[in-house]
């Protein structure tokens, strides 16, 4: 399905507001790990003592070097090659602009991150969107973009794994869409969002980044998702194209100048630590999803979902048989009378039925209670 103009009505502008502003005992809609503590990054660092001989001028528009140097180890790429952001927010408006003009098209695959789609409409880019389907498991095939692909794409975007779900795009099916790319798309960058990349399961190992399969796809993470630090706002893009990251360069400088010095070195500690870090938070998370797994069982008559890949989230869907447009109303005003905190699907692109769950924010012995409240909000709107 191409949608070109209608997205107002399903990324809803209140929504963002509700995430980010409103305070519930049970935050089941924060799709990060927990947070970090100012103190264990600061530790991470040489402690306060190795700070306080950090200038706090302004930074370099292409990042502080040795953040570049980590991310580079990171993703496989050279550190020349990386370009620091605030988030991958700020990556996903640089690449807009910089590589798109107003009657340029892109291919967005959705739903997703609300501010992937809404980069591309602020520039004036005309959207062609691929919209995966829950009962196919969000799965991304190079054949489902292949109808929208043309010569006047400049950019394709993809998540993996994607923001709601959860779900990873192989690195082979990667593939698959950039040779699809070269035949019908030859002047297009293909844009993989990674953020959620290394916030694995247990034991369960990273991928490798999509950034090593060729010049013409550019990544972007931060250490906002997987580690804990979305406070400190420090994302990246890998660049392989000289003339385009010097242009990206030029374009943070106008809108940012730099990045913070201290946010960055605090960034560059964690990517050193990374291991310490996210070992623990894996274990977690492996808990969170396995939490989840068992609440579904047991409320399979009221919900479904697509496990996740990876990440701190999942989606699930309340049961069309149970849940028609009315009950999926009461649903809301139920959930709005609780404690409880979830993302609604409308914001991402998706229908109101569909829930964003995050599973890795809450302490992972307030999870089930947190599931106990979603389970009352649906049995009171059920029908039958």
């Amino acid at each position: 399905m191409e949608q070109d103009s209608d997205w107002r009505g399903r990324f809803p502008r209140n929504e963002i507001v509700s995430l980010l502003d409103i305070n519930r005992r049970y935050n089941l809609a924060e799709s990060t790990a927990q947070d970090l503590l100012f103190s264990e990054i600061v530790d991470l660092a040489g402690g306060m003592a190795a700070l306080g001989e950090l200038k706090m001028g302004y930074g370099s528009s292409a990042g502080l070097p040795r953040l570049r140097a980590g991310i580079a180890a990171l993703t496989g790429v050279r550190p020349d090659e990386v370009i620091t952001t605030q988030g991958t927010a700020l990556g996903l408006f640089l690449l807009a602009f910089e590589l798109c003009r107003p009657g340029d098209e892109a291919v967005i695959a959705t739903p997703c991150f609300p501010p992937a789609r809404d980069a591309l409409i602020g520039a004036g880019i005309t959207v062609r969107e691929r919209r995966l389907s829950f009962d196919r498991g969000y799965r991304l095939t190079a054949d489902l973009l292949e109808p929208l692909l043309s010569e006047r794409t400049r950019l394709v975007s993809i998540a993996s794994p994607q923001n709601p779900s959860g779900v990873q795009t192989t690195l082979a099916e990667i593939g698959a869409i950039l040779d699809l790319m070269r035949l019908k798309a030859p002047g297009a960058r293909l844009f993989v969002d990674e953020t959620y990349r290394d916030a694995t399961y247990g034991d369960d190992q990273p991928i490798g980044s999509a950034a090593t399969l060729g010049p013409s796809v550019i990544t972007g993470g931060s250490v906002s998702k997987a580690h804990g630090a979305p406070g400190l706002r420090v994302g990246w893009l890998t660049v392989p194209d000289r003339e385009l990251r010097e242009r990206l360069a030029i374009t943070k400088m106008n809108i940012v100048l730099s990045g913070s010095p201290l946010d960055e070195t605090l960034a560059a500690a964690i990517l050193d630590n990374r291991e310490t870090i996210l070992g623990p938070r894996r274990a977690l998370l492996a808990s969170g999803v396995a939490t989840v797994a068992a609440w579904v069982d047991r409320q399979s008559g009221l919900v479904d979902w697509v496990k996740p890949d990876a990440g701190a989230l999942c989606c699930l869907r309340l049961k069309p048989d149970r849940f028609d447009a009315a009950g999926v109303g009461r649903f809301w005003s139920a959930l709005a009378a609780s404690d409880l905190q979830i993302g609604d699907g409308a914001w991402f692109g998706e229908s109101s039925a569909v829930l964003r769950l995050g599973f890795g924010y809450l302490p992972i012995e307030i999870l089930p209670d947190a599931l106990g409240a979603l389970s009352a909000a649906m049995e009171s709107a059920a029908m039958g």
